[in-house]
């Protein structure tokens, strides 16, 4: 897929079938693209003015941080992500992942490629901890309306967002795709609905929209210095979101995200803190929930009840992004396999990770439990999203230089702006540590060990099979010509396409028989989002009636072995179901003191391996044709 076009021709990872509309797609993208960064007028000038750091509310802060807030917007949404970020696809995909294997391949056997593999994986670590965030403060913020609404019922907004919450991770199992027709509509509502109140309030004081000018961020900055500096820490919340654009592109394509984001989401989020600028001007006590202040008395009840669907369709859109993002990892050989529920017979994007679903679930809940306001969770909210934007502007600004080969002054005047501001809001954003900002960070920190852990311990496990592995020449000259051989195909799993595979030497050792027809198979996943099924299934014969099958797939591809196999019958190789067997190695790791990674981490990679799904299960291999064969490997 070349860069302009949308992914209509490939209906593969949750992306729309071919027939599916442009209107259809925006429609779409407003529904899953934007809850996030759609909901942060319910937060974001509520914390300026009275959160961790609050602001005087007078006129001269509330123009300068409307005209921050709405430069920041520009700058970082519309022109980084919404216009430079998505050039930066692979093949159509975005997403820290997706950037990460398009920039290795410009800088593999450089002395840049593991600084941007762990770029790469730390910005995939830290959208889990935004993952659980997102939610809590969300669906917080959303029910905290109760206590403008019905001042009564402020007791009960603790309880109440977590039934829905939980409610919401309960409903995971059945899938997004009934949910996610509903998205699109609600969202509209949503977006008109705010922007009309938006409206109405600056209708009481139009000077309001003089925050337009640049002049007001720049002067706010030069009058108060290091109180500018630290309200950065919260005017970040109205960006948060914005990387959802660039990581959900394969899904809607980049011409209905644009749209969707310039005719509708942009306008309406703008006209919204403009609103609440106006009415801050004329009533500075509504500080404390300016978002619910602007709404007419009569309407604050319904306006909380369609907050809380706008916040539920944030979480939703972010848990099925951790969703991806998991499966993208296992994928790429950063996790190791878990069970993986598909929720659509024709939508490949839409899965269900019971593990990921429940981690975030209980970690969700304790940050609600634990903070107890989303004022409080605020402060935890922006490192996180600062730390990805700051690592997607390096990857970029290494995309711009060595794959684009842009001209070296344009591309270092866009990288010096993007960094400057990136580091401005991560700066302000990372003093907020002692306030919550380490829970993000002990959340990525940990992800990012297990991560780097299972995949030097795969590399680790790979050289050490290496080691003892037998050539296949060697081994063919050395197998006894009278050996018996029984009718059927046997397929033998490697993780590497050399060698012969150890289950096959168990398996000869024990039951000293070999079938008509052996196959040494191995799954490589490429670091592109998809393979054409005509170039899936490599055959090499190595003689003898041994085949080596190498099948490859792209991290968002299903693996599925007896459907690939089926295919090779286009090269004349049939394959009949109840005479295959497929036999796996089951390793048993064996940490030790041999040079490789600390024993703490191999004892942690060897529980990894134990609690991994089953390739059987990974693979689709049907259960009554495994055998699996044990062995010890010492890492």
């Amino acid at each position: 897929m070349n860069q302009e076009q949308t992914p209509a021709a490939v209906p593969e990872h949750g992306a729309p079938a071919p027939h599916s509309s442009m209107p259809a797609l925006v429609i779409g993208a407003i529904g899953v693209v934007y809850g996030d960064i759609g909901t942060s007028p319910l937060y974001g000038l509520r914390e300026v003015f009275s959160g961790t750091h609050p602001l005087p509310v007078d006129a001269d802060h509330i123009y300068g941080v409307l005209s921050l807030v709405f430069w920041a917007v520009m700058i970082v949404v519309s022109f980084k992500y919404t216009m430079l970020m998505m050039r930066a696809n692979n093949k159509g995909q975005g997403g820290s992942l997706a950037l990460l294997a398009l920039v290795n391949q410009v800088t593999q056997k450089t002395r840049l490629a593991p600084v941007v593999i762990v770029l790469g994986i730390s910005a995939g670590a830290l959208f889990y901890g935004d993952s659980m965030i997102t939610p809590a403060v969300s669906v917080l913020s959303a029910v905290e309306g109760l206590e403008v609404a019905v001042p009564g019922l402020h007791v009960y907004v603790i309880p109440i967002s977590l039934v829905i919450l939980m409610t919401l991770f309960v409903f995971q199992r059945q899938g997004s795709a009934v949910v996610g027709r509903f998205f699109g509509p609600v969202m509209i509502v949503w977006f008109v609905t705010i922007a009309v109140i938006g409206v109405v309030n600056i209708v009481t004081a139009p000077g309001i929209l003089a925050a337009l000018n640049p002049w007001y961020a720049v002067q706010f900055f030069v009058e108060y210095g290091v109180t500018a500096f630290l309200a950065l820490g919260a005017v970040v919340l109205v960006l948060t979101g914005g990387e959802a654009l660039y990581a959900d592109m394969g899904h809607f394509g980049k011409k209905s995200i644009r749209r969707a984001w310039f005719f509708l989401v942009l306008p309406s989020l703008m006209l919204n803190y403009f609103g609440q600028g106006a009415l801050l001007l004329t009533t500075p006590d509504a500080a404390d929930s300016p978002f619910y202040r602007m709404v007419p008395a009569w309407a604050a009840l319904p306006m909380v009840i369609l907050a809380t669907m706008a916040a539920v369709i944030a979480s939703q859109a972010v848990i099925t992004g951790a969703f991806s993002v998991s499966r993208q990892a296992m994928q790429l050989g950063f996790l190791p396999r878990m069970a993986t529920i598909h929720t659509s017979a024709s939508e490949i994007g839409q899965i269900y990770i019971p593990f990921v679903n429940w981690t975030l679930a209980i970690s969700v809940a304790a940050l609600v439990l634990g903070f107890g306001s989303s004022s409080q969770l605020a402060s935890a909210y922006g490192v996180a999203v600062t730390g990805t934007m700051l690592i997607d502007t390096i990857l970029v600004t290494i995309v711009m230089f060595l794959l684009w080969r842009w001209n070296v002054w344009l591309a270092g005047a866009i990288a010096a702006v993007l960094l400057i501001v990136d580091l401005a809001f991560f700066g302000a954003n990372i003093i907020k540590v002692t306030h919550g900002g380490w829970f993000p960070l002990a959340v990525g920190a940990l992800v990012l060990t297990f991560l780097t852990t299972w995949k030097k311990g795969r590399e680790l496990l790979s050289a050490r099979q290496s080691e003892d592995a037998m050539l296949v020449e060697v081994f063919l000259k050395s197998l006894n010509p009278n050996i018996t051989r029984v009718a059927g195909t046997s397929v033998f799993l490697s993780g590497t396409a050399e060698g012969v595979p150890h289950a096959l030497l168990h398996n000869l050792k024990h039951n000293r028989v070999i079938h008509e027809r052996v196959v040494f198979l191995t799954v490589i996943t490429e670091e592109v989002p998809h393979i054409d099924d005509i170039e899936r299934l490599e055959i090499q014969h190595l003689g003898r009636r041994f085949y080596r099958f190498v099948l490859r797939y792209g991290y968002l591809d299903e693996t599925d072995i007896p459907a690939a196999l089926k295919a090779a019958t286009r090269q004349n190789f049939e394959f009949n179901d109840m005479e295959t067997s497929f036999f796996l190695g089951r390793e048993t790791i064996m940490p030790s003191a041999r040079p490789g990674m600390a024993l703490w981490r191999e004892h942690l990679f060897a529980w990894m391996t134990r609690s991994a799904t089953s390739a059987m299960n990974f693979f689709k291999l049907p259960p009554n044709r495994v055998v699996e064969m044990g062995t010890q490997i010492e890492i």
